[in-house]
Protein backbone atom coordinates (compact mmCIF):
# COMPACT_ATOMS: atom_id res chain seq x y z
CA UNK A 1 0.00 0.00 0.00
CA UNK A 2 1.43 3.89 -0.41
CA UNK A 3 0.35 6.91 0.95
CA UNK A 4 -1.71 7.87 -2.22
CA UNK A 5 -3.74 4.98 -1.92
CA UNK A 6 -5.64 6.82 1.32
CA UNK A 7 -7.07 9.31 -0.01
CA UNK A 8 -4.36 12.17 0.67
CA UNK A 9 -4.33 15.25 -2.44
CA UNK A 10 -1.17 15.54 -3.92
CA UNK A 11 -0.08 18.98 -1.90
CA UNK A 12 0.34 16.26 1.40
CA UNK A 13 1.62 13.18 -0.72
CA UNK A 14 4.82 15.54 -2.67
CA UNK A 15 5.95 16.81 0.94
CA UNK A 16 5.44 12.86 2.43
CA UNK A 17 8.14 12.29 -0.41
CA UNK A 18 10.32 14.86 -0.04
CA UNK A 19 10.52 13.15 3.63
CA UNK A 20 11.46 10.40 2.42
CA UNK A 21 8.50 8.02 2.92
CA UNK A 22 6.98 5.94 0.72
CA UNK A 23 4.79 3.34 2.52
CA UNK A 24 2.36 3.92 5.51
CA UNK A 25 3.42 2.15 8.70
CA UNK A 26 0.49 -0.19 9.71
CA UNK A 27 -0.80 2.49 12.31
CA UNK A 28 -1.30 5.11 9.40
CA UNK A 29 -2.64 2.75 7.21
CA UNK A 30 -5.31 2.27 9.79
CA UNK A 31 -5.88 6.20 11.52
CA UNK A 32 -5.98 8.03 8.19
CA UNK A 33 -8.70 7.07 7.10
CA UNK A 34 -10.83 7.24 9.90
CA UNK A 35 -9.74 10.90 10.47
CA UNK A 36 -10.56 11.40 6.93
CA UNK A 37 -13.81 9.93 7.58
CA UNK A 38 -14.83 13.04 10.27
CA UNK A 39 -15.07 10.27 13.36
CA UNK A 40 -13.76 10.14 16.41
CA UNK A 41 -10.32 8.01 17.07
CA UNK A 42 -8.81 6.00 20.00
CA UNK A 43 -6.01 4.78 18.81
CA UNK A 44 -2.75 2.76 20.57
CA UNK A 45 0.61 2.62 19.03
CA UNK A 46 3.84 2.31 20.66
CA UNK A 47 6.21 4.85 20.38
CA UNK A 48 8.69 4.88 17.20
CA UNK A 49 5.22 3.28 14.93
CA UNK A 50 4.68 6.92 12.72
CA UNK A 51 1.27 7.78 14.93
CA UNK A 52 1.89 11.40 14.64
CA UNK A 53 1.72 11.25 10.71
CA UNK A 54 -1.09 9.08 11.44
CA UNK A 55 -3.04 12.65 12.77
CA UNK A 56 -1.21 15.42 11.35
CA UNK A 57 -1.36 13.89 7.49
CA UNK A 58 -5.70 13.71 7.83
CA UNK A 59 -6.07 16.49 10.11
CA UNK A 60 -3.48 18.39 7.51
CA UNK A 61 -6.11 17.27 4.76
CA UNK A 62 -9.21 18.02 6.64
CA UNK A 63 -7.87 21.58 7.02
CA UNK A 64 -7.15 22.31 3.47
CA UNK A 65 -9.89 21.01 2.13
CA UNK A 66 -12.34 22.48 4.28
CA UNK A 67 -14.58 26.27 3.66
CA UNK A 68 -12.17 28.90 4.37
CA UNK A 69 -12.69 31.22 7.48
CA UNK A 70 -14.14 34.55 6.21
CA UNK A 71 -11.00 37.04 5.86
CA UNK A 72 -9.16 38.25 9.01
CA UNK A 73 -7.59 37.04 11.90
CA UNK A 74 -7.35 32.84 11.47
CA UNK A 75 -8.76 31.19 14.33
CA UNK A 76 -7.21 28.23 15.63
CA UNK A 77 -9.05 25.42 13.79
CA UNK A 78 -6.35 22.55 15.34
CA UNK A 79 -5.07 22.07 18.69
CA UNK A 80 -2.91 19.60 19.46
CA UNK A 81 -1.79 18.66 23.09
CA UNK A 82 1.62 16.91 24.21
CA UNK A 83 2.89 16.24 27.52
CA UNK A 84 6.32 17.54 27.05
CA UNK A 85 8.53 20.41 25.27
CA UNK A 86 10.54 18.43 23.65
CA UNK A 87 7.64 16.21 21.72
CA UNK A 88 5.29 19.59 21.30
CA UNK A 89 8.40 20.58 19.21
CA UNK A 90 8.79 17.00 17.59
CA UNK A 91 5.34 17.24 16.54
CA UNK A 92 5.15 21.01 15.31
CA UNK A 93 8.09 20.44 12.93
CA UNK A 94 6.29 17.52 11.49
CA UNK A 95 3.25 19.67 11.01
CA UNK A 96 5.17 22.19 9.40
CA UNK A 97 7.28 20.12 7.01
CA UNK A 98 3.93 17.86 5.79
CA UNK A 99 2.17 21.09 4.98
CA UNK A 100 4.90 23.10 3.43
CA UNK A 101 2.84 23.22 0.15
CA UNK A 102 -0.67 23.97 1.52
CA UNK A 103 -1.81 27.54 2.89
CA UNK A 104 -1.83 26.43 6.61
CA UNK A 105 0.04 28.27 9.44
CA UNK A 106 0.74 26.13 12.80
CA UNK A 107 2.80 27.43 15.95
CA UNK A 108 4.69 25.66 18.55
CA UNK A 109 4.26 26.72 21.74
CA UNK A 110 5.27 25.38 25.08
CA UNK A 111 6.80 27.02 28.90
CA UNK A 112 10.63 27.68 29.76
CA UNK A 113 10.59 30.07 27.02
CA UNK A 114 9.67 33.57 26.97
CA UNK A 115 5.82 34.07 26.41
CA UNK A 116 5.76 37.58 24.38
CA UNK A 117 6.94 36.15 20.79
CA UNK A 118 4.11 33.26 21.64
CA UNK A 119 1.34 35.74 21.88
CA UNK A 120 2.54 38.02 18.97
CA UNK A 121 2.72 35.33 16.18
CA UNK A 122 -1.06 33.80 17.98
CA UNK A 123 -2.06 37.54 16.91
CA UNK A 124 -1.01 36.61 13.60
CA UNK A 125 -3.47 33.78 13.35
CA UNK A 126 -2.67 30.68 13.33
CA UNK A 127 -4.88 27.55 11.99
CA UNK A 128 -2.70 24.45 13.80
CA UNK A 129 -1.10 24.98 17.44
CA UNK A 130 0.87 22.41 19.45
CA UNK A 131 0.85 22.74 22.73
CA UNK A 132 2.02 21.87 26.25
CA UNK A 133 -1.20 21.90 28.38
CA UNK A 134 0.24 24.77 30.90
CA UNK A 135 1.58 27.34 28.82
CA UNK A 136 -1.61 26.76 26.46
CA UNK A 137 -3.89 27.71 29.39
CA UNK A 138 -1.14 31.09 30.10
CA UNK A 139 -1.80 31.97 26.83
CA UNK A 140 -5.75 31.92 27.32
CA UNK A 141 -5.53 33.12 30.63
CA UNK A 142 -3.71 36.57 28.90
CA UNK A 143 -6.51 36.66 26.35
CA UNK A 144 -3.88 35.59 23.67
CA UNK A 145 -6.01 32.58 22.67
CA UNK A 146 -9.56 32.00 21.24
CA UNK A 147 -10.44 28.04 21.18
CA UNK A 148 -14.26 28.62 20.48
CA UNK A 149 -13.12 27.97 16.57
CA UNK A 150 -11.43 24.62 17.34
CA UNK A 151 -12.48 21.56 14.52
CA UNK A 152 -10.21 18.97 15.47
CA UNK A 153 -8.67 17.98 19.20
CA UNK A 154 -5.80 15.55 19.27
CA UNK A 155 -4.55 14.30 22.57
CA UNK A 156 -0.79 12.87 21.70
CA UNK A 157 0.47 10.52 24.21
CA UNK A 158 -2.20 10.56 26.43
CA UNK A 159 -1.29 8.30 28.88
CA UNK A 160 1.66 10.22 29.85
CA UNK A 161 -0.02 13.41 30.59
CA UNK A 162 -2.38 11.31 32.99
CA UNK A 163 0.91 10.00 34.40
CA UNK A 164 2.11 13.73 34.54
CA UNK A 165 -0.82 15.04 36.36
CA UNK A 166 -2.15 16.91 33.43
CA UNK A 167 -6.27 15.68 33.65
CA UNK A 168 -7.02 18.82 35.22
CA UNK A 169 -5.41 21.14 33.21
CA UNK A 170 -6.96 18.67 30.00
CA UNK A 171 -10.80 19.15 31.78
CA UNK A 172 -9.79 23.05 31.60
CA UNK A 173 -8.99 22.70 28.60
CA UNK A 174 -12.00 20.77 27.10
CA UNK A 175 -14.35 23.45 29.12
CA UNK A 176 -12.36 26.24 26.46
CA UNK A 177 -13.36 24.17 23.29
CA UNK A 178 -16.90 24.04 20.74
CA UNK A 179 -18.96 20.46 21.65
CA UNK A 180 -19.13 19.82 18.32
CA UNK A 181 -15.64 18.72 17.12
CA UNK A 182 -13.41 15.68 16.15
CA UNK A 183 -11.61 14.26 18.96
CA UNK A 184 -8.53 11.80 18.16
CA UNK A 185 -6.60 10.21 21.19
CA UNK A 186 -3.33 8.31 21.20
CA UNK A 187 -1.49 6.35 23.66
CA UNK A 188 1.11 3.64 24.26
CA UNK A 189 -1.58 2.17 26.75
CA UNK A 190 -5.13 1.71 27.15
CA UNK A 191 -5.28 1.45 30.64
CA UNK A 192 -8.41 2.25 33.29
CA UNK A 193 -7.82 6.05 33.14
CA UNK A 194 -7.45 6.14 29.72
CA UNK A 195 -10.71 4.54 29.04
CA UNK A 196 -12.19 6.28 31.73
CA UNK A 197 -10.84 9.66 30.05
CA UNK A 198 -12.00 8.40 26.28
CA UNK A 199 -15.75 8.20 27.34
CA UNK A 200 -15.83 11.42 28.31
CA UNK A 201 -13.63 13.37 26.00
CA UNK A 202 -14.73 11.04 22.54
CA UNK A 203 -18.04 10.44 20.96
CA UNK A 204 -18.64 6.82 19.40
CA UNK A 205 -14.96 6.60 18.65
CA UNK A 206 -13.26 4.23 16.16
CA UNK A 207 -10.59 2.14 18.14
CA UNK A 208 -7.05 1.50 16.64
CA UNK A 209 -4.52 -0.77 18.20
CA UNK A 210 -1.34 -1.74 16.45
CA UNK A 211 0.98 -3.66 19.13
CA UNK A 212 -0.31 -5.67 22.33
CA UNK A 213 -0.64 -3.60 25.36
CA UNK A 214 2.82 -3.01 27.02
CA UNK A 215 5.21 -4.64 24.19
CA UNK A 216 8.26 -3.58 23.07
CA UNK A 217 9.03 -3.33 19.90
CA UNK A 218 10.45 -6.79 18.15
CA UNK A 219 13.24 -4.61 16.48
CA UNK A 220 14.87 -4.05 19.63
CA UNK A 221 17.14 -6.33 20.70
CA UNK A 222 16.86 -6.35 24.50
CA UNK A 223 19.86 -7.45 26.94
CA UNK A 224 20.21 -7.55 30.79
CA UNK A 225 23.79 -7.07 32.36
CA UNK A 226 24.02 -7.96 36.19
CA UNK A 227 26.57 -5.63 37.39
CA UNK A 228 27.45 -3.26 40.81
CA UNK A 229 26.14 -0.29 41.29
CA UNK A 230 29.57 1.59 41.94
CA UNK A 231 30.75 -0.20 38.74
CA UNK A 232 28.31 0.99 36.25
CA UNK A 233 29.89 3.89 34.81
CA UNK A 234 32.92 2.03 34.52
CA UNK A 235 31.12 -0.73 32.14
CA UNK A 236 29.04 1.71 30.18
CA UNK A 237 32.47 3.87 29.62
CA UNK A 238 33.98 0.19 28.83
CA UNK A 239 31.40 -0.98 26.34
CA UNK A 240 31.11 2.46 24.60
CA UNK A 241 34.86 2.26 23.87
CA UNK A 242 35.36 -1.07 22.96
CA UNK A 243 32.26 -1.32 20.42
CA UNK A 244 33.00 2.23 19.36
CA UNK A 245 28.79 3.17 19.68
CA UNK A 246 28.76 6.53 18.48
CA UNK A 247 25.01 7.84 19.55
CA UNK A 248 23.87 6.08 22.56
CA UNK A 249 20.93 7.38 24.84
CA UNK A 250 21.34 6.41 28.38
CA UNK A 251 18.17 6.47 31.23
CA UNK A 252 18.74 7.61 34.72
CA UNK A 253 16.05 7.98 37.34
CA UNK A 254 17.35 11.31 38.56
CA UNK A 255 18.12 14.78 37.42
CA UNK A 256 21.31 14.48 39.68
CA UNK A 257 22.62 11.68 38.48
CA UNK A 258 22.20 12.61 34.79
CA UNK A 259 24.45 15.47 35.81
CA UNK A 260 26.74 13.49 37.44
CA UNK A 261 26.98 10.64 35.02
CA UNK A 262 27.48 13.03 32.19
CA UNK A 263 30.28 14.55 33.92
CA UNK A 264 31.79 11.50 34.85
CA UNK A 265 32.18 10.22 30.93
CA UNK A 266 33.49 13.70 29.53
CA UNK A 267 35.82 13.17 32.17
CA UNK A 268 36.68 9.90 30.59
CA UNK A 269 36.46 11.05 27.29
CA UNK A 270 33.36 10.13 25.66
CA UNK A 271 31.57 13.37 24.64
CA UNK A 272 28.49 13.65 26.87
CA UNK A 273 25.73 15.78 28.24
CA UNK A 274 22.57 15.60 30.40
CA UNK A 275 19.22 16.88 29.42
CA UNK A 276 16.35 17.01 32.34
CA UNK A 277 13.90 20.02 33.97
CA UNK A 278 16.72 22.17 36.00
CA UNK A 279 18.36 22.63 32.21
CA UNK A 280 16.88 26.01 31.14
CA UNK A 281 14.72 24.85 27.70
CA UNK A 282 17.55 26.43 25.51
CA UNK A 283 20.48 24.14 27.14
CA UNK A 284 17.83 21.42 26.54
CA UNK A 285 17.52 22.18 23.04
CA UNK A 286 21.18 22.58 22.30
CA UNK A 287 22.19 18.84 23.67
CA UNK A 288 19.33 17.07 21.31
CA UNK A 289 20.78 19.19 18.26
CA UNK A 290 24.36 18.30 19.26
CA UNK A 291 23.43 14.46 19.81
CA UNK A 292 21.60 14.60 16.95
CA UNK A 293 24.31 16.18 14.95
CA UNK A 294 26.96 13.39 16.00
CA UNK A 295 28.62 16.24 18.28
CA UNK A 296 28.04 14.46 21.05
CA UNK A 297 28.14 10.68 21.63
CA UNK A 298 26.43 9.88 25.05
CA UNK A 299 23.30 11.75 25.79
CA UNK A 300 22.29 11.54 29.70
CA UNK A 301 18.78 11.86 30.16
CA UNK A 302 15.95 11.64 32.94
CA UNK A 303 12.10 9.86 31.73
CA UNK A 304 9.97 12.80 31.49
CA UNK A 305 13.05 15.30 29.45
CA UNK A 306 13.37 12.46 26.83
CA UNK A 307 9.92 12.39 25.77
CA UNK A 308 9.41 13.42 22.42
CA UNK A 309 13.18 12.51 21.45
CA UNK A 310 12.69 11.35 17.69
CA UNK A 311 15.92 10.38 16.23
CA UNK A 312 16.25 8.70 12.77
CA UNK A 313 18.27 5.22 13.54
CA UNK A 314 19.36 5.70 16.87
CA UNK A 315 21.19 2.20 17.55
CA UNK A 316 21.28 2.16 21.40
CA UNK A 317 19.21 2.95 24.45
CA UNK A 318 20.93 2.18 27.82
CA UNK A 319 18.84 1.87 30.88
CA UNK A 320 21.74 3.10 33.48
CA UNK A 321 19.28 2.77 35.97
CA UNK A 322 16.06 0.69 35.88
CA UNK A 323 12.44 3.06 35.31
CA UNK A 324 10.46 2.74 39.08
CA UNK A 325 7.71 2.46 36.74
CA UNK A 326 7.96 -0.79 34.75
CA UNK A 327 5.78 0.44 31.65
CA UNK A 328 8.53 3.68 31.11
CA UNK A 329 10.95 0.52 30.44
CA UNK A 330 8.99 0.35 27.21
CA UNK A 331 8.71 4.07 26.76
CA UNK A 332 12.45 4.32 26.67
CA UNK A 333 13.71 1.12 24.57
CA UNK A 334 11.12 2.56 22.22
CA UNK A 335 13.35 5.51 21.45
CA UNK A 336 15.10 2.80 19.67
CA UNK A 337 13.94 0.69 16.72
CA UNK A 338 11.70 3.32 15.52
CA UNK A 339 10.13 2.49 11.83
CA UNK A 340 12.03 0.28 9.91
CA UNK A 341 15.23 0.64 11.92
CA UNK A 342 16.56 -1.96 14.56
CA UNK A 343 18.49 -1.03 17.92
CA UNK A 344 19.59 -2.20 20.95
CA UNK A 345 18.71 -1.66 24.64
CA UNK A 346 21.10 -2.61 27.46
CA UNK A 347 20.41 -2.39 30.98
CA UNK A 348 22.48 -2.32 33.34
CA UNK A 349 21.22 -3.60 36.84
CA UNK A 350 22.36 -3.72 40.01
CA UNK A 351 21.21 -6.02 43.35
CA UNK A 352 19.42 -3.12 44.23
CA UNK A 353 17.34 -3.38 41.25
CA UNK A 354 16.47 -7.25 41.08
CA UNK A 355 12.34 -6.22 42.14
CA UNK A 356 12.29 -3.70 39.06
CA UNK A 357 13.67 -6.45 36.69
CA UNK A 358 11.12 -8.72 37.29
CA UNK A 359 8.28 -5.99 37.34
CA UNK A 360 9.60 -5.33 33.70
CA UNK A 361 9.55 -8.86 32.42
CA UNK A 362 6.42 -9.26 34.24
CA UNK A 363 4.74 -6.15 31.56
CA UNK A 364 6.69 -7.64 28.83
CA UNK A 365 6.05 -11.70 29.54
CA UNK A 366 9.48 -13.14 29.27
CA UNK A 367 12.54 -12.71 30.71
CA UNK A 368 14.84 -10.24 29.15
CA UNK A 369 18.57 -12.43 28.00
CA UNK A 370 21.32 -11.70 30.12
CA UNK A 371 24.97 -10.94 29.19
CA UNK A 372 28.06 -11.25 31.00
CA UNK A 373 31.22 -9.48 30.39
CA UNK A 374 34.62 -10.87 32.13
CA UNK A 375 35.80 -8.64 35.00
CA UNK A 376 32.61 -7.18 36.00
CA UNK A 377 30.14 -9.90 37.10
CA UNK A 378 28.83 -8.66 40.10
CA UNK A 379 30.28 -9.30 44.16
CA UNK A 380 27.77 -11.81 45.34
CA UNK A 381 28.39 -10.62 49.05
CA UNK A 382 27.03 -7.28 48.41
CA UNK A 383 23.21 -7.17 49.85
CA UNK A 384 20.31 -4.93 48.40
CA UNK A 385 19.33 -1.32 49.45
CA UNK A 386 16.15 0.45 49.47
CA UNK A 387 16.22 2.16 46.26
CA UNK A 388 15.62 6.21 48.10
CA UNK A 389 12.79 8.09 45.66
CA UNK A 390 12.54 11.37 48.28
CA UNK A 391 8.92 11.20 47.93
CA UNK A 392 8.78 11.40 51.44
CA UNK A 393 10.02 14.93 51.45
CA UNK A 394 7.44 16.19 48.95
CA UNK A 395 4.24 17.16 48.86
CA UNK A 396 1.70 18.47 51.77
CA UNK A 397 2.07 22.12 52.96
CA UNK A 398 6.11 22.11 53.11
CA UNK A 399 6.04 21.13 49.31
CA UNK A 400 4.70 24.19 47.97
CA UNK A 401 0.89 22.77 48.63
CA UNK A 402 1.57 20.46 45.49
CA UNK A 403 0.06 17.19 47.48
CA UNK A 404 -2.46 15.24 45.78
CA UNK A 405 -5.56 12.99 47.33
CA UNK A 406 -5.43 9.45 47.96
CA UNK A 407 -6.71 8.71 44.26
CA UNK A 408 -3.68 10.96 42.58
CA UNK A 409 -5.85 13.16 41.12
CA UNK A 410 -6.51 15.60 43.72
CA UNK A 411 -6.53 19.65 43.13
CA UNK A 412 -3.39 21.79 42.44
CA UNK A 413 -3.06 24.74 44.81
CA UNK A 414 -2.52 28.03 42.92
CA UNK A 415 1.20 27.99 43.15
CA UNK A 416 1.76 24.37 41.94
CA UNK A 417 3.80 23.64 39.13
CA UNK A 418 2.73 21.35 36.27
CA UNK A 419 4.96 18.48 35.59
CA UNK A 420 5.14 18.63 32.41
CA UNK A 421 9.05 19.23 31.43
CA UNK A 422 8.74 22.62 33.63
CA UNK A 423 6.09 23.38 30.87
CA UNK A 424 4.42 25.97 34.30
CA UNK A 425 7.50 28.01 34.46
CA UNK A 426 5.92 31.19 33.82
CA UNK A 427 2.14 32.22 36.13
CA UNK A 428 0.08 33.70 34.62
CA UNK A 429 1.27 37.36 35.03
CA UNK A 430 4.61 36.42 33.62
CA UNK A 431 6.42 36.09 37.01
CA UNK A 432 8.82 32.91 36.83
CA UNK A 433 8.38 29.96 39.44
CA UNK A 434 11.46 29.41 41.26
CA UNK A 435 12.90 26.47 43.63
CA UNK A 436 13.06 23.21 41.40
CA UNK A 437 16.85 23.67 41.17
CA UNK A 438 17.19 23.36 44.92
CA UNK A 439 16.00 19.95 44.40
CA UNK A 440 18.15 18.57 41.87
CA UNK A 441 19.43 15.13 43.58
CA UNK A 442 15.54 13.99 43.77
CA UNK A 443 14.13 11.98 41.22
CA UNK A 444 11.98 11.60 38.71
CA UNK A 445 10.22 8.75 38.70
CA UNK A 446 8.45 6.37 41.53
CA UNK A 447 9.50 3.58 43.65
CA UNK A 448 5.92 2.00 42.50
CA UNK A 449 4.30 0.28 39.65
CA UNK A 450 1.25 2.58 40.96
CA UNK A 451 0.38 4.86 38.42
CA UNK A 452 -1.15 7.19 41.22
CA UNK A 453 2.41 7.13 43.01
CA UNK A 454 4.14 7.81 39.53
CA UNK A 455 1.56 11.16 38.60
CA UNK A 456 2.04 12.61 42.70
CA UNK A 457 6.13 11.71 42.20
CA UNK A 458 6.18 13.77 38.75
CA UNK A 459 3.37 16.46 39.98
CA UNK A 460 5.94 17.36 42.71
CA UNK A 461 9.18 16.82 40.69
CA UNK A 462 8.84 18.31 36.93
CA UNK A 463 11.35 17.11 34.04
Amino acid sequence: MSFDSLGLNADILRAVAEQGYNEPTPIQRQAIPVVLSGRDLMASAQTGTGKTAGFTLPLLQLLSSASPHPKGRRPVRALILTPTRELAAQVGENVHDYSKYLDIRSLVVFGGVSINPQMMKLRGGVDVLVATPGRLLDLEHQNALDLSKVEILVLDEADRMLDMGFIHDIRRVLAKLPAKRQNLLFSATFSDEIKGLAEKLLHNPQEVSVARRNTASEQITQHVHMVDKKRKRELLSFLIGRDNWQQVLVFTRTKHGANHLAEQLNKDGITSAAIHGNKSQGARTRALSDFKDGNIRVLVATDIAARGIDITELPHVVNYELPNVPEDYVHRIGRTGRAAATGEALSLVCVDEHKLLRDIERVLKREIPRIAIDGYEPDPTIKAEPIQNGRQQRGGAGGGGRGRTASGSGPRGQGGNRGNGGDRSQSAGGQRRQGDSARSAKPEGSSSGAARNKTRQRRSNPA
